[in-house]
Protein backbone atom coordinates (compact mmCIF):
# COMPACT_ATOMS: atom_id res chain seq x y z
CA UNK A 1 0.00 0.00 0.00
CA UNK A 2 2.84 2.36 0.74
CA UNK A 3 4.39 1.61 -2.64
CA UNK A 4 1.05 2.07 -4.34
CA UNK A 5 0.50 5.29 -2.45
CA UNK A 6 3.93 6.48 -3.50
CA UNK A 7 3.18 5.54 -7.10
CA UNK A 8 -0.07 7.45 -6.99
CA UNK A 9 1.75 10.41 -5.46
CA UNK A 10 4.47 10.27 -8.13
CA UNK A 11 1.84 10.09 -10.88
CA UNK A 12 -0.03 13.03 -9.41
CA UNK A 13 3.17 15.08 -9.16
CA UNK A 14 4.13 14.19 -12.74
CA UNK A 15 0.67 15.16 -13.99
CA UNK A 16 0.81 18.43 -12.09
CA UNK A 17 4.23 19.19 -13.58
CA UNK A 18 2.96 18.51 -17.10
CA UNK A 19 -0.03 20.79 -16.55
CA UNK A 20 2.26 23.51 -15.26
CA UNK A 21 4.68 23.23 -18.18
CA UNK A 22 1.86 23.01 -20.73
CA UNK A 23 0.11 26.04 -19.30
CA UNK A 24 3.35 27.98 -19.16
CA UNK A 25 4.16 27.19 -22.81
CA UNK A 26 0.72 28.40 -23.88
CA UNK A 27 1.12 31.62 -21.92
CA UNK A 28 4.49 32.20 -23.60
CA UNK A 29 3.03 31.41 -27.03
CA UNK A 30 0.33 34.01 -26.42
CA UNK A 31 3.01 36.55 -25.55
CA UNK A 32 4.92 35.88 -28.77
CA UNK A 33 1.88 36.92 -30.82
CA UNK A 34 1.25 40.27 -29.12
CA UNK A 35 3.90 42.50 -30.70
CA UNK A 36 4.64 41.48 -34.34
CA UNK A 37 1.66 43.54 -35.55
CA UNK A 38 3.41 46.61 -34.10
CA UNK A 39 7.12 45.86 -34.43
CA UNK A 40 7.16 44.34 -37.92
CA UNK A 41 6.14 47.65 -39.50
CA UNK A 42 8.66 49.77 -37.60
CA UNK A 43 11.83 49.11 -39.66
CA UNK A 44 9.75 49.28 -42.85
CA UNK A 45 8.14 52.66 -42.16
CA UNK A 46 10.03 54.40 -44.96
CA UNK A 47 8.99 51.70 -47.46
CA UNK A 48 5.40 51.96 -46.27
CA UNK A 49 5.51 55.75 -46.44
CA UNK A 50 6.80 55.68 -50.02
CA UNK A 51 4.26 53.05 -51.12
CA UNK A 52 1.19 54.58 -49.46
CA UNK A 53 2.03 58.28 -49.34
CA UNK A 54 1.19 58.46 -45.63
CA UNK A 55 3.01 61.08 -43.53
CA UNK A 56 4.75 60.55 -40.19
CA UNK A 57 1.72 61.74 -38.23
CA UNK A 58 -0.57 59.22 -39.95
CA UNK A 59 1.97 56.39 -39.80
CA UNK A 60 2.09 56.86 -36.04
CA UNK A 61 -1.52 55.65 -35.93
CA UNK A 62 -0.30 52.17 -36.92
CA UNK A 63 0.97 51.99 -33.34
CA UNK A 64 -1.45 54.44 -31.72
CA UNK A 65 -4.61 52.59 -32.78
CA UNK A 66 -3.60 49.21 -31.30
CA UNK A 67 -2.63 50.87 -28.03
CA UNK A 68 -5.96 52.72 -27.94
CA UNK A 69 -7.67 49.37 -28.46
CA UNK A 70 -5.62 47.92 -25.63
CA UNK A 71 -6.95 50.63 -23.36
CA UNK A 72 -10.61 50.45 -24.35
CA UNK A 73 -10.80 46.65 -24.42
CA UNK A 74 -8.97 46.32 -21.10
CA UNK A 75 -11.62 48.48 -19.44
CA UNK A 76 -14.37 46.28 -20.90
CA UNK A 77 -12.52 43.01 -20.27
CA UNK A 78 -14.73 41.98 -17.35
CA UNK A 79 -17.89 42.12 -19.44
CA UNK A 80 -16.18 40.51 -22.43
CA UNK A 81 -14.92 37.66 -20.27
CA UNK A 82 -18.41 37.03 -18.90
CA UNK A 83 -19.82 37.13 -22.44
CA UNK A 84 -17.22 34.98 -24.20
CA UNK A 85 -15.57 32.97 -21.48
CA UNK A 86 -11.84 33.08 -20.91
CA UNK A 87 -10.85 30.41 -23.44
CA UNK A 88 -13.16 31.58 -26.23
CA UNK A 89 -12.06 35.15 -25.62
CA UNK A 90 -8.43 34.22 -26.15
CA UNK A 91 -9.19 32.10 -29.23
CA UNK A 92 -11.25 34.91 -30.79
CA UNK A 93 -8.40 37.33 -30.07
CA UNK A 94 -5.84 35.10 -31.78
CA UNK A 95 -8.15 34.83 -34.79
CA UNK A 96 -8.38 38.63 -34.94
CA UNK A 97 -4.58 39.02 -34.81
CA UNK A 98 -4.05 36.39 -37.50
CA UNK A 99 -6.71 37.89 -39.76
CA UNK A 100 -5.24 41.38 -39.41
CA UNK A 101 -1.76 40.17 -40.40
CA UNK A 102 -3.10 38.13 -43.32
CA UNK A 103 -5.01 41.13 -44.67
CA UNK A 104 -1.83 43.20 -44.57
CA UNK A 105 -0.06 40.58 -46.64
CA UNK A 106 -2.69 40.65 -49.42
CA UNK A 107 -3.55 44.37 -49.39
CA UNK A 108 -1.08 47.20 -48.87
CA UNK A 109 -3.34 50.24 -48.90
CA UNK A 110 -3.25 52.85 -46.19
CA UNK A 111 -6.86 52.04 -45.27
CA UNK A 112 -6.03 48.36 -44.87
CA UNK A 113 -3.09 49.15 -42.61
CA UNK A 114 -5.17 51.41 -40.38
CA UNK A 115 -8.20 49.10 -40.20
CA UNK A 116 -6.04 46.06 -39.39
CA UNK A 117 -4.33 48.10 -36.68
CA UNK A 118 -7.77 48.34 -35.07
CA UNK A 119 -8.69 44.69 -35.63
CA UNK A 120 -5.38 43.26 -34.48
CA UNK A 121 -5.16 45.79 -31.67
CA UNK A 122 -8.50 44.60 -30.28
CA UNK A 123 -7.24 41.00 -30.25
CA UNK A 124 -3.98 41.98 -28.56
CA UNK A 125 -5.88 44.06 -26.04
CA UNK A 126 -8.23 41.32 -24.88
CA UNK A 127 -5.41 38.80 -24.40
CA UNK A 128 -3.38 41.32 -22.42
CA UNK A 129 -6.36 42.09 -20.23
CA UNK A 130 -7.13 38.42 -19.52
CA UNK A 131 -3.62 37.09 -18.92
CA UNK A 132 -2.71 38.77 -15.57
CA UNK A 133 -5.77 37.46 -13.72
CA UNK A 134 -5.39 34.06 -15.40
CA UNK A 135 -1.75 33.83 -14.30
CA UNK A 136 -2.44 34.85 -10.69
CA UNK A 137 -5.29 32.34 -10.46
CA UNK A 138 -3.56 29.36 -12.10
CA UNK A 139 0.02 29.84 -10.95
CA UNK A 140 -0.44 31.30 -7.45
CA UNK A 141 2.86 31.99 -5.69
CA UNK A 142 4.74 31.50 -8.97
CA UNK A 143 2.96 34.56 -10.40
CA UNK A 144 6.01 36.91 -10.59
CA UNK A 145 8.10 34.28 -12.39
CA UNK A 146 5.35 33.40 -14.87
CA UNK A 147 4.56 37.06 -15.53
CA UNK A 148 8.25 37.57 -16.24
CA UNK A 149 8.30 34.71 -18.77
CA UNK A 150 5.10 36.05 -20.36
CA UNK A 151 6.60 39.54 -20.63
CA UNK A 152 9.83 38.11 -22.03
CA UNK A 153 7.98 36.17 -24.71
CA UNK A 154 5.91 39.26 -25.55
CA UNK A 155 9.04 41.31 -26.11
CA UNK A 156 10.75 38.45 -27.94
CA UNK A 157 7.92 38.45 -30.46
CA UNK A 158 8.50 42.15 -31.08
CA UNK A 159 12.26 41.72 -31.45
CA UNK A 160 12.02 38.72 -33.76
CA UNK A 161 9.55 40.47 -36.04
CA UNK A 162 11.68 43.64 -36.16
CA UNK A 163 14.71 41.53 -37.10
CA UNK A 164 13.04 39.18 -39.60
CA UNK A 165 10.55 41.52 -41.32
CA UNK A 166 13.14 43.67 -43.20
CA UNK A 167 14.82 40.53 -44.50
CA UNK A 168 11.49 39.13 -45.68
CA UNK A 169 10.73 42.50 -47.26
CA UNK A 170 13.95 42.36 -49.26
CA UNK A 171 12.91 38.95 -50.59
CA UNK A 172 9.19 39.49 -51.18
CA UNK A 173 8.23 43.11 -50.51
CA UNK A 174 7.18 45.00 -47.41
CA UNK A 175 3.70 43.43 -47.37
CA UNK A 176 5.26 40.02 -46.77
CA UNK A 177 7.34 41.51 -43.96
CA UNK A 178 4.32 42.90 -42.10
CA UNK A 179 1.85 40.15 -43.04
CA UNK A 180 3.56 36.81 -42.46
CA UNK A 181 2.82 36.91 -38.73
CA UNK A 182 -0.56 35.29 -39.25
CA UNK A 183 1.32 31.96 -39.22
CA UNK A 184 2.35 31.90 -35.52
CA UNK A 185 -1.09 33.25 -34.58
CA UNK A 186 -2.73 30.31 -36.36
CA UNK A 187 -0.39 27.78 -34.72
CA UNK A 188 -1.07 29.19 -31.25
CA UNK A 189 -4.82 29.24 -31.93
CA UNK A 190 -4.70 25.56 -32.87
CA UNK A 191 -2.76 24.71 -29.70
CA UNK A 192 -5.13 26.66 -27.47
CA UNK A 193 -8.16 25.03 -29.13
CA UNK A 194 -6.81 21.51 -28.66
CA UNK A 195 -6.19 22.04 -24.94
CA UNK A 196 -9.16 24.28 -24.03
CA UNK A 197 -12.04 23.10 -26.18
CA UNK A 198 -14.70 23.75 -23.60
CA UNK A 199 -16.00 27.19 -22.92
CA UNK A 200 -14.78 28.58 -19.61
CA UNK A 201 -17.46 29.04 -17.01
CA UNK A 202 -18.82 32.60 -16.85
CA UNK A 203 -16.93 34.67 -14.32
CA UNK A 204 -18.47 36.38 -11.37
CA UNK A 205 -18.91 40.13 -11.59
CA UNK A 206 -15.45 41.54 -11.01
CA UNK A 207 -16.32 45.16 -11.52
CA UNK A 208 -15.87 45.86 -7.81
CA UNK A 209 -12.58 45.54 -5.99
CA UNK A 210 -13.11 44.61 -2.36
CA UNK A 211 -16.47 46.44 -2.52
CA UNK A 212 -15.04 49.58 -4.16
CA UNK A 213 -15.08 50.18 -7.90
CA UNK A 214 -11.65 50.98 -9.44
CA UNK A 215 -12.99 54.16 -11.00
CA UNK A 216 -13.26 55.61 -7.48
CA UNK A 217 -9.89 54.45 -6.18
CA UNK A 218 -7.06 56.97 -6.07
CA UNK A 219 -4.57 54.13 -6.13
CA UNK A 220 -6.11 52.62 -9.28
CA UNK A 221 -5.73 55.94 -11.11
CA UNK A 222 -2.19 56.39 -9.82
CA UNK A 223 -1.27 52.91 -11.05
CA UNK A 224 -2.78 53.68 -14.46
CA UNK A 225 -0.80 56.91 -14.73
CA UNK A 226 2.38 55.21 -13.57
CA UNK A 227 1.99 52.24 -15.92
CA UNK A 228 1.15 54.50 -18.85
CA UNK A 229 4.13 56.79 -18.47
CA UNK A 230 6.78 54.16 -17.71
CA UNK A 231 5.72 52.18 -20.79
CA UNK A 232 5.18 55.10 -23.18
CA UNK A 233 8.77 54.80 -24.27
CA UNK A 234 8.14 51.34 -25.71
CA UNK A 235 5.43 52.47 -28.11
CA UNK A 236 7.55 55.40 -29.32
CA UNK A 237 10.75 53.37 -29.58
CA UNK A 238 9.15 50.49 -31.46
CA UNK A 239 7.62 52.98 -33.91
CA UNK A 240 10.41 55.50 -34.45
CA UNK A 241 13.79 54.13 -33.32
CA UNK A 242 14.66 52.53 -36.69
CA UNK A 243 13.47 55.68 -38.48
CA UNK A 244 15.64 57.80 -36.17
CA UNK A 245 18.72 55.79 -37.02
CA UNK A 246 17.87 55.74 -40.72
CA UNK A 247 17.94 59.54 -40.55
CA UNK A 248 21.42 59.18 -39.02
CA UNK A 249 22.53 57.14 -42.03
CA UNK A 250 21.64 53.56 -41.08
CA UNK A 251 19.83 51.17 -43.45
CA UNK A 252 16.35 49.71 -42.82
CA UNK A 253 17.86 46.29 -42.11
CA UNK A 254 20.39 47.82 -39.69
CA UNK A 255 17.59 49.74 -37.95
CA UNK A 256 15.58 46.55 -37.57
CA UNK A 257 18.59 44.75 -36.14
CA UNK A 258 19.11 47.56 -33.66
CA UNK A 259 15.53 47.19 -32.46
CA UNK A 260 16.08 43.43 -32.19
CA UNK A 261 19.28 44.11 -30.20
CA UNK A 262 17.30 46.28 -27.81
CA UNK A 263 14.73 43.53 -27.49
CA UNK A 264 17.38 41.07 -26.28
CA UNK A 265 17.87 43.26 -23.24
CA UNK A 266 14.15 43.78 -22.80
CA UNK A 267 13.78 40.02 -22.63
CA UNK A 268 16.68 39.68 -20.18
CA UNK A 269 15.10 42.32 -17.95
CA UNK A 270 11.69 40.65 -18.17
CA UNK A 271 13.32 37.45 -16.91
CA UNK A 272 15.78 38.82 -14.35
CA UNK A 273 13.72 41.46 -12.58
CA UNK A 274 10.59 39.33 -11.94
CA UNK A 275 12.92 36.51 -10.80
CA UNK A 276 14.40 38.92 -8.27
CA UNK A 277 10.88 39.91 -7.28
CA UNK A 278 10.03 36.23 -6.81
CA UNK A 279 12.96 35.82 -4.41
CA UNK A 280 12.01 38.83 -2.29
CA UNK A 281 10.80 38.06 1.20
CA UNK A 282 8.37 40.97 0.93
CA UNK A 283 6.53 42.61 -1.97
CA UNK A 284 8.31 45.97 -1.89
CA UNK A 285 9.16 46.52 -5.58
CA UNK A 286 10.38 50.11 -5.27
CA UNK A 287 14.11 49.49 -5.62
CA UNK A 288 13.52 47.25 -8.65
CA UNK A 289 11.28 49.87 -10.24
CA UNK A 290 13.79 52.63 -9.46
CA UNK A 291 16.61 50.70 -11.14
CA UNK A 292 14.43 50.01 -14.18
CA UNK A 293 13.37 53.62 -14.63
CA UNK A 294 16.95 54.85 -14.19
CA UNK A 295 18.04 52.50 -16.99
CA UNK A 296 15.35 53.97 -19.25
CA UNK A 297 16.52 57.49 -18.43
CA UNK A 298 20.13 56.65 -19.28
CA UNK A 299 18.99 55.22 -22.62
CA UNK A 300 17.04 58.36 -23.59
CA UNK A 301 19.93 60.62 -22.63
CA UNK A 302 22.20 58.48 -24.80
CA UNK A 303 19.83 58.87 -27.78
CA UNK A 304 19.98 62.63 -27.29
CA UNK A 305 23.68 63.26 -26.70
CA UNK A 306 25.64 60.34 -28.20
CA UNK A 307 23.30 58.38 -30.52
CA UNK A 308 25.95 57.20 -32.99
CA UNK A 309 29.14 56.51 -31.08
CA UNK A 310 27.62 54.24 -28.42
CA UNK A 311 24.37 53.21 -30.09
CA UNK A 312 24.52 49.59 -28.94
CA UNK A 313 25.15 50.60 -25.33
CA UNK A 314 22.28 53.09 -25.10
CA UNK A 315 19.89 50.65 -26.75
CA UNK A 316 20.96 47.88 -24.39
CA UNK A 317 20.52 49.97 -21.25
CA UNK A 318 17.28 51.58 -22.41
CA UNK A 319 15.92 48.22 -23.56
CA UNK A 320 16.65 46.68 -20.17
CA UNK A 321 14.73 49.49 -18.49
CA UNK A 322 11.76 49.16 -20.85
CA UNK A 323 11.56 45.39 -20.45
CA UNK A 324 11.72 45.54 -16.67
CA UNK A 325 9.16 48.33 -16.41
CA UNK A 326 6.42 46.43 -18.23
CA UNK A 327 6.68 43.21 -16.23
CA UNK A 328 7.21 44.94 -12.89
CA UNK A 329 4.30 47.28 -13.58
CA UNK A 330 1.96 44.30 -13.97
CA UNK A 331 3.36 42.61 -10.85
CA UNK A 332 2.93 45.88 -8.91
CA UNK A 333 -0.80 45.95 -9.64
CA UNK A 334 -1.28 42.27 -8.81
CA UNK A 335 0.53 42.77 -5.48
CA UNK A 336 -2.13 45.19 -4.28
CA UNK A 337 -4.87 42.59 -3.74
CA UNK A 338 -4.74 38.96 -2.54
CA UNK A 339 -7.82 37.81 -4.48
CA UNK A 340 -6.89 36.74 -8.03
CA UNK A 341 -10.04 38.02 -9.74
CA UNK A 342 -9.98 41.36 -7.96
CA UNK A 343 -6.27 41.77 -8.68
CA UNK A 344 -6.85 40.87 -12.33
CA UNK A 345 -9.59 43.49 -12.52
CA UNK A 346 -7.27 46.09 -11.02
CA UNK A 347 -4.54 45.16 -13.51
CA UNK A 348 -7.05 45.43 -16.37
CA UNK A 349 -8.12 48.89 -15.22
CA UNK A 350 -4.48 49.96 -14.92
CA UNK A 351 -3.72 48.67 -18.40
CA UNK A 352 -6.85 50.28 -19.80
CA UNK A 353 -5.94 53.86 -19.05
CA UNK A 354 -2.23 53.13 -19.13
CA UNK A 355 -2.36 51.93 -22.72
CA UNK A 356 -4.41 54.97 -23.69
CA UNK A 357 -1.47 57.07 -22.51
CA UNK A 358 0.88 54.74 -24.41
CA UNK A 359 -1.22 55.25 -27.51
CA UNK A 360 -0.53 58.96 -27.58
CA UNK A 361 3.24 58.56 -27.32
CA UNK A 362 4.01 57.57 -30.96
CA UNK A 363 1.68 60.28 -32.23
CA UNK A 364 3.27 62.93 -29.99
CA UNK A 365 6.75 61.78 -31.00
CA UNK A 366 5.87 61.78 -34.70
CA UNK A 367 4.27 65.21 -34.45
CA UNK A 368 7.33 66.59 -32.64
CA UNK A 369 9.48 65.13 -35.42
CA UNK A 370 7.45 66.93 -38.07
CA UNK A 371 7.52 70.20 -36.08
CA UNK A 372 11.21 70.21 -35.17
CA UNK A 373 12.78 68.06 -37.90
CA UNK A 374 14.32 65.68 -35.33
CA UNK A 375 13.35 63.06 -32.77
CA UNK A 376 15.58 64.66 -30.11
CA UNK A 377 12.65 66.55 -28.58
CA UNK A 378 10.63 63.32 -28.38
CA UNK A 379 13.38 61.55 -26.43
CA UNK A 380 13.64 64.58 -24.11
CA UNK A 381 9.89 64.48 -23.34
CA UNK A 382 10.12 60.77 -22.51
CA UNK A 383 13.10 61.43 -20.23
CA UNK A 384 11.19 64.09 -18.27
CA UNK A 385 8.29 61.67 -17.79
CA UNK A 386 10.64 59.03 -16.35
CA UNK A 387 12.10 61.51 -13.85
CA UNK A 388 8.58 62.30 -12.65
CA UNK A 389 7.75 58.59 -12.27
CA UNK A 390 10.90 57.99 -10.23
CA UNK A 391 9.36 60.29 -7.64
CA UNK A 392 5.99 58.52 -7.85
CA UNK A 393 7.69 55.18 -7.19
CA UNK A 394 8.32 56.25 -3.60
CA UNK A 395 4.57 56.01 -2.92
CA UNK A 396 4.37 52.26 -3.52
CA UNK A 397 4.97 51.11 0.05
CA UNK A 398 3.34 47.65 0.36
CA UNK A 399 2.59 48.25 4.02
CA UNK A 400 0.05 50.86 2.91
CA UNK A 401 -1.63 48.78 0.18
CA UNK A 402 -4.64 47.74 2.32
CA UNK A 403 -5.31 51.37 3.25
CA UNK A 404 -4.81 52.53 -0.34
CA UNK A 405 -7.30 49.98 -1.66
CA UNK A 406 -9.97 51.06 0.83
CA UNK A 407 -9.88 54.72 -0.13
CA UNK A 408 -12.61 55.73 -2.54
CA UNK A 409 -12.05 59.43 -2.99
CA UNK A 410 -11.08 60.89 -6.34
CA UNK A 411 -7.66 62.20 -7.15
Amino acid sequence: MTIQGGAVSDTSTHSETLRFVGGLLLIMALGLNLRPLLASASPLMEDIRMATGLGYGVLAWLTTLPFLCMGVVALASGRLQRLLGESYGIMLSLAAIGTACALRQVSGTGMTLLSTALLGGAGIALIQALVPGLVKRRFGARMPLVMGLYSASLMSGGGLSAWISPQLAEAGGWQLGVGIWWVPALITLAGWFLIFRRRAAPSADTTAIDGVRPWFLKRAWLLALFFGVINSGYSSVVTWLPVYYQELGWSAVAGGRLLAWMTIFQVLAALIMPALAQRQKNIDRRWLLGASLTAQLVGYLGFIFMPKSLALLWNAIGGFGLGASFSLGLILALDHLPDARAAGRLAAFMQGFGFMLNAMSPWVSGTLREMTGSFITAWAVLAVGIVAMLLVTLRFNPGRYPEAMKQSQGL
